[in-house]
Parts: structure tokens; C-alpha cells; sequence
């Protein structure tokens, strides 16, 4: 924030917020017209440390899961701007790397199947619309990113998006899960939202839980 303040008009954008500590000053430099951009994770927004099991390095994450309380300031902080949207943080690991030792396990969560739907569950108990997380999951990184023809649906765009249905409960089972390493801090929760079905640049990547064949391209940044 300080180099921000020390540059006028540098960019600055921090990542996984995880503590409301750090949201007075990602306000105040936001009212004082630094351009900075702030982004948390799915994980945080859902799991609370209180309810994390002794052992538990599934829930090992970096930063750390906090507590409940620090929860909902994440939440209030998305609601009025001071974090600009939800990214995945996607880091997965083999099951031998979470071991017992939380203080030699690996710091990771899954996020990218699940992320979606723990995050639109926690959203809907509060009352946050559908538009909201749609526009903080996908519209906004994409703007963020630079990515113009990402974000949204709308003419000269790509065309990427999922059919989701968001009244659908399911049960995570972890054999169920399409990670190459089925470990997930969300075992046994249910969830409410289901992926269909997942089209890329107008082409169905995925469907009733069979993918195509892969047709991804490099994107490039844009100025």
C-alpha cells in the first residue's frame, strides 16, 4: 500500500486475503484513489477454523483458515468493494504431502470443481445473489486479468460458460471428485449447486461428468 502511495498510479494487487486486519487500509487507500485491487478464495469465504479437526491437513492452507467472525468481514468486505472478487487458489497435492503434521503438510486446497458451488452455498445462506458471485468469480478476475474477451457473455466474447443448476444439492464424496488426488477439505458437506455442463469458447469441454478432448489455448495479456 505504501508503494502505492509513493507512486501514483502504479498498480497494486494483493492476494488470498484471508485476514480482516488488512481491510481498513484496502479501503482507505481505495478512498484515497490508489489503484489497488484485492482478491480472496473460495476457502476462506467457507471453512472456519473452529470447525477444523485436530490433524485435519486438509484444511491446510497459506494463508490459514480463520475464524468465524473474520468470515463475515470477508463477506461484508466483497458486499461494499474493498475485495474485488474470488479466485480459486487452486493448489492440489498428493495425499502422502498432508500428512498428519500440520506443520510439515502441504499448504493447499482444491478449489477449482468445488469452488463454485461451496462458494454459491455459503452465498445463498446469506442472502447474495447468483449475479453477485458470477460477477465476482468470473467477470471481475477476468477484467482484472485483462482478458477482454473473458468475463462474460455478450458479442465478440468467447463464449465460456457453464450451465449451472444452483438449487441442486449434492454430498462431496471424494472418490467422486475429478482431481487427479481425490483430498478435500469439503468430504462430507453438502453443497447446493451442480455444474452440468462447462462450454469453451462456444465448444462443450464437459458434460454429465464426461470431458472432451482438450482445447484450451494460450491466452495472452492484454495492456
Amino acid at each position: 500500500m505504501e508503494a502505492a502511495a509513493r507512486h501514483p498510479g502504479a498498480r497494486v494487487h494483493v492476494l488470498h486475503v484471508s485476514s480482516a486486519e488488512v481491510l481498513p487500509l484496502l479501503a482507505e487507500s481505495k478512498a484515497a484513489g490508489a489503484r489497488v485491487t484485492a482478491e480472496t478464495c473460495p476457502h476462506f469465504l467457507t471453512l472456519t477454523a473452529e470447525e477444523v479437526p485436530d490433524g485435519a491437513t486438509e484444511f491446510k492452507c497459506c494463508p490459514p483458515i480463520r475464524e468465524a467472525a473474520n468470515q463475515e468481514a470477508l463477506w461484508q468486505a466483497l458486499a461494499d468493494g474493498t475485495l474485488d472478487c474470488v479466485v480459486s487458489d487452486h493448489s492440489p497435492s498428493t495425499a502422502d504431502l498432508k500428512t498428519p503434521d500440520f506443520a510439515g503438510a502441504w499448504g493447499g486446497i482444491s478449489s477449482l470443481q468445488l469452488g463454485l458451488p461451496a462458494v454459491w452455498t455459503a452465498a445463498e445462506a446469506r442472502g447474495t445473489g447468483l449475479a453477485d458471485i458470477v460477477r465476482r468469480m468470473s467477470a471481475a478476475p477476468a477484467a482484472l486479468a485483462g482478458l477482454s474477451a473473458k468475463g462474460a457473455l455478450a458479442p465478440g466474447k468467447d463464449a465460456d460458460f457453464t450451465v449451472f443448476a444452483p438449487e441442486t444439492a449434492f454430498t462431496v464424496e471424494p472418490a467422486r471428485l475429478h482431481h487427479r488426488n481425490a483430498v478435500t477439505a469439503y468430504a462430507g458437506r453438502t453443497l447446493r449447486g451442480v455444474v452440468r455442463s462447462t462450454w469453451l469458447r462456444g465448444r462443450r469441454a464437459y458434460e454429465a461428468g464426461e470431458f472432451t478432448a482438450p482445447n484450451g489455448t494460450l491466452l495472452r495479456l492484454e495492456p
